[in-house]
C-alpha cells in the first residue's frame, strides 16, 4: 500500500515529502543512474572493485 492510499494524500504530496527528506531536495533522474550504470561499466572504472555506489541524493544518513 503506498502512501497516497494509506494516508489520503495526493501523489504530489506524498512526492514532495519524498523530495524534502533527502538532501538533494529532489529525486534522481533516469540519466543520472544511467551514467552512474555506464562509468561503472568502462574502461575508466576498471581499477575500481568492491565498493557500494550511493545513488539516493544523500537521502542515507551514514554516507556525508
Amino acid at each position: 500500500m503506498s502512501a497516497v492510499e494509506r494516508r489520503g494524500i495526493t501523489y504530489e504530496e506524498a512526492r514532495a515529502e519524498q523530495e524534502a527528506m533527502m538532501n538533494a531536495k529532489r529525486l534522481g533522474r533516469p540519466e543520472e543512474f544511467g551514467d552512474a550504470f555506464a562509468f561503472m561499466c568502462s574502461a575508466q572504472a576498471g581499477f575500481i572493485s568492491g565498493q557500494s555506489l550511493q545513488l539516493d541524493g544523500g537521502s542515507y544518513p551514514g554516507v556525508f
